[in-house]
């Protein structure tokens, strides 16, 4: 929250407008805890995302089930869907934040266009059973 707020502004990198639906979002941040009952509806919101899309997990939790080791935590997002920059910290700061979708503009400016029909890109998505 303090990162949309006015000292950190958020807006200066174009992110000013969250998108809640799935259709009209490129890039997925994922926060907190996740259940493995919501590994499913976390991969369905990623396929429904439009390409090219990029995935940011933000916190220890999300990034490696943080300090919940259970039967009921997914120990990591990296294990239902691929993860293109991860932003350390519990909970981290709200630079930490904006390093992360600065480096998510880096991969964006600097990726072939035809990168997500590369051959790679669509073995890295076959291992994550995503069409």
């Amino acid at each position: 929250m303090a990162t949309m707020g006015a000292h950190y502004d958020i807006s200066r990198f174009g992110s000013e407008r969250p998108s809640f639906s799935p259709r009209q979002a490129d890039l997925l941040l994922v926060m907190g805890t996740i259940a493995k009952k919501m590994g499913p509806v976390l991969k369905q919101v990623y396929i429904q995302m439009a390409e090219p899309r990029w995935v940011v997990a933000v916190g220890a939790c999300a990034s490696s089930g943080g300090i919940f080791d259970t039967y009921s935590v997914l120990q990591g997002i990296d294990r239902i869907i691929p993860v293109d920059v991860y932003v350390p910290g519990c909970p981290p700061r709200p630079e930490q934040i904006l390093e992360g979708l600065m480096q998510v503009q880096h991969l964006a400016q600097n990726e072939s266009l035809r990168r997500r029909n590369d051959e790679q890109y669509q073995e890295l998505m076959a291992s994550y059973n995503i069409q």
